[in-house]
């Protein structure tokens, strides 16, 4: 139930707030908070500085109770205005409590929790904001400009000056004018890119445009002529070749490695900054009565407030962060957050190794962990599919098992007698089959043993392949290691797994050739139980668990002090798989000589309670993945939902305990490479994950409910008619007469006064801007220059990909540009195509003469002439030989 209205300080300059919305937006204005409206939430404008608060409703929260709040600096804000927001965001802390996450935000270099808020992109818009607050006005059709859109998962578009030296190969480009927009892809983005550009660009004419501006996407150059033509009548033609990408300057995997833990307290006038700890960090070098800066990479610097730390240091949060950024030498740019005690960010709390606490335990919503001892039930891991998450089951394990090991680089069926009985030397495929909701879903365990070959690990992927296909691509794959196999897994063999050293076990022949072995026992049950063989001697001994011990002339069963009554009820069953014989009981602490001289003689062991891990303080994470000169680069989606998984992308989904990778439908990444992404993600996580954590392949269409459990709601045929790029773009694409009937006036008009003026005509400037009021604002031509040099040079540098432009028009081309000031009549007139000069077009010979020949022989000019019909104009072209 979301709360109450609730009213700020507004003795303090604050406004009046409505708690119902999640999202809410001031701009800096003379000093002061003044409310954007809704429907500007995503535009920002260069001068100023804005503040944002984000409020997670009761049926949002995803992420915790946390609110964030943010103040973000255009590159253009004066420094008053920017202090004049620090204060603000200090009095709004106060007045919202501690409960409260607190970022700094710089024009270019947001944070992914900013951005996150921000599905469709964020619009940069140059200069102040006018007063009256005219963030946008839909409707507005007198418009004349060019944005720059880049960015992955999170789009931005940029103003840039309207001019071809501003586009390059390898961004999107809008076009803006008015009732037109034409998006020009460059030769170098992808279908993803473009897809999302144009998700920008439809948004755009919803919000601003009620709807009714016409679109239009060059993704060939060549092959959308009436779109280049309204270009060039726009930015000029264009000289030389498009500029290069500029590289993005993103953080990869590798980089973030790099954590340092700083003590930061002010000395009198000085700042100390004291290093306390590097990467791995642990909970406990936070003390509450301190505040701490944390260093990520020199490229985000997070503040941690204890909760016992006094109200002057908390004030001077981000000044201290400021300073700390200036004496480091960083970009004045790099990221800040500030954190409470209690309330820290999922991104915050995976810098360290682990994370408990009572505010972990509140900060989970989805009771990650508490559920463990639920008795599973079918019905409700496949109805509640959170709860099959949590618990990472998918079922009870009742469901069909085949079993295969890598042997001479090639699968072989293993008996069904033997199937629980692997070994480390070797790797094995485990394909589960199961009924979800009705429908028949598969996993695949790829069984990596700790002894086996770099060859045989590598068998055992291209085998899964093989299989793969012949399931038509059905197989989610899990990737696991032996140790850290995941709870589903040991349910499948319902508790008789046994892993034994060396790699021949699957035979059944030569399972206790040995003289002497020690096998560990753990588990309560059916679904959590294994056994795995362990060195034969005293050390590998634990008094919380059960070990069998088996020599050629007697077999032992080992009850350690602080084993359960279930364990040994699991254990008697077990130890039937091992060995057939008699099997005598020792209680830890009345072990006969016997056992010791079997073990080499006594030794230490671990002998306290075994606590397990707590998991809970950790929310899972999203991100998209890409790869960038060969390392892989990560943008985390904040308060994620299904709508974030598009069919080109590559997804991580980091729940702690095990990492999954979404394949889309449309992704081009191989799943080798995207496995490998998955191992470097933990290889290089900062906390010094295990690289034995579980690796999921998940592909589009077939995701398990241990997977759509971590999404507040997932529809399963949300794909069902999912369209392709280029069904988007025909769906979007402006009516053909439109278009049409722009280029035509373009055809007519744009020339009336070439190359003297250099400006077109006022019906042109009408059809372009789509305003009866704009010939104030004449429409600028670009360069006077050869267009055939342009047009070579589109041909050269085009898309491979299918033109999407389906507009067409009875009218040819514009005529190219002539820089002389116009032809001799007689070179144009009654002059057959061959014969004309070079560059001139038949169809509009009468173009490329000068004002006053034209005058001279039509008797009247350009603009009048075609102000006529189109049939009048051909008719007196005939007559006087330039048709």
């Amino acid at each position: 139930m979301a709360e109450r209205p609730m009213r700020m300080d507004t003795n303090k300059g604050l406004p009046a707030m409505e708690s119902h919305r999640d999202l809410h937006i001031w701009i800096i204005e003379n000093l002061k908070m003044v409310p954007v409206p809704r429907r500007a939430y995503r535009n920002f404008f260069e001068e100023h500085c804005y503040i944002v608060l984000h409020v997670p409703q009761s049926l949002k929260a995803t992420q915790g109770a946390s609110k964030d709040l943010h103040y973000w600096v255009g590159k253009e804000a004066s420094r008053d205005a920017e202090d004049a927001a620090g204060s603000f965001v200090q009095h709004l802390q106060e007045a919202l409590g501690g409960a409260t996450v607190q970022h700094r935000e710089a024009q270019g270099h947001e944070s992914a929790c900013f951005l996150s808020y921000f599905r469709r992109g964020i619009i940069y818009r140059k200069g102040g904001l006018a007063s009256g607050l005219s963030h946008v006005e839909t409707n507005m059709y007198n418009i004349q400009r060019l944005l720059h859109i880049r960015g992955r998962k999170h789009v931005s578009a940029a103003e840039v000056e309207l001019s071809w030296n501003s586009f390059n190969k390898g961004d999107i480009f809008l076009l803006d004018l008015g009732r037109m927009m034409i998006q020009w892809n460059g030769p170098k983005t992808s279908i993803a890119e473009k897809a999302r550009g144009l998700a920008l660009t439809r948004s755009l004419q919803d919000q601003e445009r009620g709807g009714r501006a016409q679109i239009g996407v060059v993704d060939d150059e060549a092959k959308a002529t009436d779109l280049m033509q309204i270009m060039e009548a726009v930015l000029g033609c264009r000289v030389g070749n498009l500029h290069a990408t500029t590289p993005t300057k993103s953080i990869n995997q590798l980089q973030k490695p790099s954590v340092r833990l700083y003590h930061v307290y002010e000395k009198g006038k000085d700042l100390v900054v004291q290093e306390l700890a590097t990467c791995p960090l642990t909970q406990d070098l936070l003390q509450k009565e301190d505040c701490y800066i944390l260093d990520q990479g020199g490229f985000k610097i997070y503040v941690w407030q204890g909760c016992m730390s006094s109200l002057q240091e908390k004030k001077a949060s981000f000044r201290r962060a400021l300073g700390f950024i200036q004496a480091k030498g960083y970009p004045s740019y790099t990221n800040v957050e500030v954190v409470n005690d209690g309330t820290e960010s999922a991104a915050f709390k995976q810098l360290f190794q682990s994370w408990s606490g009572e505010q972990g335990k509140n900060k989970n919503p989805r009771g990650i962990g508490k559920l463990l001892q639920v008795k599973l039930d079918v019905g409700k891991l496949h109805s509640q599919p959170e709860l099959a998450a949590q618990l990472r089951m998918v079922d009870d394990g009742s469901g069909e098992v085949e079993v295969w090991c890598i042997q001479d680089l090639r699968r072989q069926p293993v008996d069904p007698k033997h199937r629980g009985q692997l070994c480390a030397g070797s790797c094995y495929l485990v394909l589960y089959t199961y009924r979800n909701m009705g429908h028949i879903q598969y996993l695949l365990y790829l069984w990596q043993g700790l002894q086996a070959s770099a060859q045989e690990i590598k068998a055992l992927s291209s085998n899964a392949e093989e299989l793969d296909l012949l399931y038509h691509g059905a197989l989610v794959h899990e990737h696991v290691t032996m140790g850290s196999e995941p709870p589903h897994f040991l349910a499948i063999f319902q508790g008789q797994l046994v892993v034994f050293q060396g790699s021949t076990a699957h035979s059944g022949k030569e399972q206790l050739t040995s003289a002497t072995r020690l096998f560990h026992m753990r588990g309560t049950d059916n679904h959590n139980t294994w056994t795995e063989e362990v060195p034969a001697r005293a050390s590998s001994l634990n008094s919380s668990d059960i070990f069998l011990l088996v020599t050629a002339s007697f077999c032992y069963l080992w009850f350690g002090k602080g084993c359960s009554g279930d364990q040994r009820e699991m254990a008697r069953t077990v130890v039937t798989v091992i060995s057939k014989e008699n099997k005598e009981i020792v209680l830890e602490g009345q072990e006969p000589p016997h056992f010791w001289e079997a073990l080499g003689g006594r030794a230490p062991y671990p002998s306290n309670k075994r606590l397990p891990v707590d998991m809970s303080g950790f929310q899972p994470r999203l991100f998209e993945c890409s790869s960038q000169t060969g390392h892989l680069v990560l943008t985390e989606v904040v308060f994620f939902s299904q709508e974030d998984l598009d069919k080109y992308d590559v997804m991580l989904l980091d729940t702690w305990q095990e990492i999954f990778l979404w394949l889309g439908e449309a992704a081009s990444q191989q799943k080798q490479e995207v496995v490998a992404w998955g191992q470097e993600y933990l290889r290089t996580h900062p906390a010094g994950r295990s690289l034995a954590t579980p690796i999921v392949l998940v592909k589009q269409g077939h995701e398990p409910p241990t997977f759509t459990g971590w999404f507040l709601t997932w529809d399963p045929y949300k794909w069902t008619n999912n369209q392709s790029y280029e069904e988007v773009v025909e769906g979007s694409l402006g009516a053909v007469s439109a278009i049409s009937e722009i280029t035509a006036e373009i055809n007519n008009f744009q020339m009336s006064r070439w190359p003297v003026s250099g400006r077109a005509g006022p019906l042109a400037q009408q059809a372009l801007k789509g305003s009866e009021d704009s010939s104030e604002n004449e429409l600028e031509l670009g360069p006077k220059a050869d267009c055939g040099g342009a047009s070579t040079s589109r041909s050269t540098s085009t898309s491979t990909s299918t033109s999407t432009s389906t507009s067409t028009s009875s009218y040819p081309s514009s005529p190219r540009c002539v820089s002389n000031g116009g032809l001799p009549r007689e070179q144009l007139m009654h002059q057959a195509a061959e014969d004309l000069p070079e560059g001139v077009d038949p169809a509009h010979k009468e173009f490329y003469l000068s004002d006053s020949d034209f005058q001279d022989i039509f008797g009247k000019s350009k603009e009048e002439f075609y102000s006529m019909a189109k049939w009048r104009q051909q008719q007196q072209k005939k007559q006087l030989g330039f048709f």
